[in-house]
């Protein structure tokens, strides 16, 4: 009998364990070609908002975890010298722990999965795998667990990937489209302690995370008129020529990106302010902005953020994004890896600034890693991993990939293993980043 398309490409992916068997993601050694951390972040920071650099700085030198968050670049360089099997996937490009969240699908429902998209491209399904598991190692380290613990957690992360790789590999291509881990999937992971937390906590802030609920929080009336509060260096308004976001302008070209019905929803909304607004870690510099939007009525607002795109960690390895934009880079490859995504996200670019754009508060919320214990961080490394798989299989062949991955566990020992030894050398790059960032040497 003639094997299906299906089957040959599962008895090929089974035959590349030969070539790059499962046990070999265990390794980590630096090249001795390795580039210095130090010089891959200040490359990348060229073309970063410069007077924003020191909240860069001070943000990753809080933690090892926080380092890891801002050193996407670093890791990206790291893992294109690993071995790979040259199955490609959408991938994240930057999969640590807090890169999964909370958020509400055009259905109002609260669902769990991967959140942010910045640096995704199509690139080898290991390299998701391998940061995420890598974060977990790091995020249980700070948090004081012991090696036994942050490494059980981070194999938990990997064995939940080969599972629902696994399970998506059954499914038809539309099931497979529409799976997606509602909140009350993520509860059902976690113990009743965590369970409550859950609910008291970032539930609860994801039911409030509105841009009505956020009206009274980030605006003020000034001189007659509903103002953004400037708080800075993290929100303020810019005059010219210190401002460079042309937010105007971005809002217009913003809007061909929408599909027509959506348009018609965004027209109903008319900009009155815009501030420079800071978030996260390892996009600190890029070129940021809120807009605050009116509908009829004071009571009807729309905040989004315009976040400028720049090139993916994962070019100089994976190649190229095919798309002119970046902003559309980002926002195809979330519409991939996304069960379901935000209704106004879109794209466009201002000059040589590309950016997307997508509402500043829409039910989102994440879970505090930082007050997890040591089974709990399991659990949620679980998630992340199932969800990571989901997103993968999306735009992936998992029936290739389910077939390399097995339904045994060396790969799964083989991640936690290499996440070990990769979170060793995020504590030595860590510990020479902080060195380097001190006051008088000139990068501080």
């Amino acid at each position: 009998m003639a094997l299906s398309d299906a089957d040959s490409r599962r008895r090929a992916a089974r035959a590349l364990r030969g070539q790059v068997p499962r046990s070999s993601h265990a390794l980590w050694q630096p090249s001795p070609e390795r580039r210095n951390p130090m010089s891959i972040l200040s490359e990348q920071e060229r073309n970063r908002v410069q007077d924003l650099l020191p909240i860069r700085h001070e943000r990753m030198s809080v933690s090892p975890f926080a380092f890891l968050r801002g050193a996407a670049a670093v890791m990206a360089e790291d893992l294109a010298g690993t071995p790979a099997t040259g199955l490609h996937v959408q991938a994240c490009g930057d999969a640590h722990l807090l890169n999964f969240g909370i958020y509400a699908t055009p259905e109002r429902r609260l669902v769990f999965d991967v959140n942010d998209f910045d640096e995704t491209l199509p690139a080898p399904f290991e390299w998701d795998v391998k940061r995420l598991a890598a974060s977990v190692v790091v995020a249980g380290r700070v948090q004081g667990f012991s090696p036994e613990s942050a490494a059980s957690a981070a194999r938990s992360a990997a064995t939940a990937y080969r599972t629902r790789m696994l399970q998506s590999a059954t499914l038809s291509h539309v099931d497979v489209w529409y799976a997606r881990l509602d909140v009350q999937d993520l509860t059902s992971l976690l113990d009743k302690v965590e369970r409550r937390r859950l609910t008291s906590g970032p539930l609860r802030k994801a039911q409030r995370a509105t841009s009505l609920g956020a009206l009274g929080k980030l605006t003020a009336v000034a001189d007659s008129k509903l103002r953004i509060v400037d708080a800075p260096p993290l929100t303020e308004h810019l005059a010219e020529p210190d401002s460079t976001i042309d937010v105007p302008a971005v809002i217009r070209g913003y809007r061909a990106s929408l599909p027509r019905e959506r348009r018609v929803l965004l027209d109903r909304y008319r900009p009155i302010d815009w501030a420079r607004k800071v978030v996260g870690v390892g996009s600190v510099g890029t070129d940021d902005a809120i807009v605050l939007l009116l509908g009829d009525s004071a009571n009807d607002p729309l905040f989004l953020q315009a976040k400028e795109a720049q090139s993916s960690v994962l070019e100089a390895f994976a190649g190229r994004s095919r798309f002119a934009s970046h902003g559309q880079r980002v926002v195809i490859g979330q519409r991939l890896m996304q069960s379901a995504s935000d209704i106004f996200l879109g794209w466009t670019r201002v000059g040589a600034r590309h950016y997307y754009v997508r509402q500043l508060r829409d039910k989102k919320a994440s879970v505090s890693i930082e007050k997890l214990r040591p089974e709990e961080l399991a659990a949620y490394a679980s998630a992340c991993g199932a969800v990571l798989a989901e997103g993968h299989a999306r735009s992936g062949d998992s029936a290739a990939i389910a077939a390399y991955l097995g339904s045994g566990d060396p790969f799964d020992r083989a991640i936690a293993e290499f996440a070990v030894a990769y979170a060793d050398q995020t504590e030595l790059d860590y510990a020479a980043y902080v060195a380097a960032i001190q006051p008088g040497d000139g990068n501080g």
